[in-house]
């Protein structure tokens, strides 16, 4: 029976076939993505879409590129981000991190297989780039107890037949974070097995310009989120019953309903709680007077990371002035750190020229200056003076890069932390801060 464009279920009624996106205008299409409420949103704000069909023909180029350019016959991955960004499908991500049943083989040549659960292959057909759909890539012990090692061969000899076919005479392939029987088996059918995360890092780390764009939207909806978890803390903390769960809940539930998919941490903490950093958020009921503090961690729309941190005071009475000063101070050091960005600056430079910490906070600085973001917190990794390792990032930003800039105010012994953090982009001749939630003006002093 032929189904008529008018009768079926569509994500956005006014729009016809396709969304701006370029993904199908169907409420029952088989890729998940933003919804109605997101779309309507970016639209207010005057954002432009990504190409999604674009964005993924980037991403299979840039694999492949960085395939061809070491000589490997491919790369196998298994790591569910990694997945993300080579075919842009999804299933059970976070189950899948810790149970790794999916995997996926890019060939020198180009060509994608996918190895699925074994009931839903369909999930990865809407990519036309994923040439195949399989299943059997679950090599953990409890899916396969004593015989993983018989599931492994299988597996591996699969991958040895489809690189005899589209990658001949290479026996070099990269692999990212394969279990153990799966190394053992790929090695017995004659790979040296490389590092795939080199390769995948440095792939992803330069985004085109529709993973710009979908940053974008995805910055926009986590900064509504932020603004309703916000609007949330200030109507509500200081009744005697709201919680820092409560709080992070709502981040949580508005990200979804944007078409979000999840938050990495629970870094939300509340007055004292939130020194020493770290402590993750639960119980504690929020007082007035206090500083909250977060950092959102978030994997939101179109499966792109908006990685920020704020602080706020929530009370009747102004911030003490040690906190005012703490809090000009990460102000102050994560512009001036911006400042140094730009293509062509070597990451040493970075960590070399950073603005310095007064001493009191020095012991409890944060674990890094910057790091790259994209699907998730992504390489490089840029150090603080005293963390650096000589050589471990002897690279230059480019632009296409996207980094999150970092500031923990912290002295040891206090009942307060101050938390900051931007997303940026390296620009061709700078950089553009993709942040637009304000700091807040009672911590600034400016009320």
């Amino acid at each position: 029976m032929n189904t008529h464009f008018r009768d079926r279920r569509k994500i956005d009624p006014s729009k016809g076939s396709y969304l701006g996106d370029g993904t199908p205008n169907d409420m029952d299409r088989i890729e998940i993505g933003p919804t109605q409420l997101a779309f309507k949103e970016w639209e207010a704000a005057g954002l432009e879409l990504p190409d999604l069909p674009a964005m993924r023909a980037y991403r299979h180029k840039r694999l492949t590129d960085h395939i061809v350019e070491r000589g490997y016959a491919g790369v196998l991955l298994t790591d569910p981000l990694n997945i993300r960004y080579a075919t842009d499908s999804t299933n059970m991500q976070l189950w899948n991190t810790h149970n790794p049943f999916r995997a996926v083989l890019v060939c020198a040549d180009g060509y994608m297989v996918m190895w699925d659960y074994k009931n839903s292959p369909f999930l990865s057909t809407f990519n036309p780039l994923v040439r195949e759909q399989r299943s059997g890539a679950d090599l953990f012990y409890f899916d396969r107890g004593d015989k993983v090692d018989v599931a492994a061969d299988r597996f591996a000899n699969e991958v040895r037949v489809l690189l005899q076919e589209h990658a001949p005479g290479h026996r070099h392939l990269a692999a990212d974070k394969l279990m153990i029987h799966g190394m053992r088996a790929l090695e017995a059918q004659g790979f040296t097995v490389m590092e795939g995360e080199e390769l995948t890092e440095k792939a992803r780390a330069i985004k085109g310009p529709d993973e710009i764009k979908a940053m974008r939207c995805s910055s926009h909806a986590c900064e509504v989120s932020v603004r309703l978890m916000e609007d949330f803390a200030r109507a509500n903390v200081g009744d005697g019953v709201t919680c820092e769960n409560d709080v992070w809940a709502v981040l949580h539930a508005e990200n979804v309903r944007r078409g979000g998919e999840w938050i990495e941490t629970r870094l939300l903490a509340s007055g004292p709680r939130s020194n020493p950093w770290f402590q993750e958020c639960g119980p504690r009921v929020c007082q007035k007077n206090e500083i909250i503090s977060f950092d959102t961690d978030l994997v939101g729309s179109y499966g792109i990371c908006t990685d920020i941190s704020r602080s706020w005071w929530i009370g009747d009475r102004k911030p003490r002035a040690d906190m005012i000063y703490a809090m000009r101070h990460g102000v102050e050091h994560i512009r001036q750190n911006m400042e140094m960005l730009k293509p062509g600056v070597m990451i040493p430079e970075l960590s070399a020229n950073t603005h310095v910490l007064d001493e009191k906070y020095q012991k409890l600085k944060y674990g890094c200056l910057m790091h790259g973001v994209g699907l998730c917190d992504e390489w490089p990794l840029v150090a603080y003076p005293d963390h650096a390792v000589e050589g471990a990032y002897d690279y230059p930003l480019e632009p296409g890069m996207t980094l999150c800039v970092e500031a923990l105010v912290s002295e040891e012994g206090a009942d307060f932390s101050i938390k900051l953090e931007d997303q940026v982009l390296i620009t061709e001749d700078g950089y553009e801060n993709l942040t637009q939630y304000p700091f807040d003006p009672a911590l600034m002093g400016e009320t």
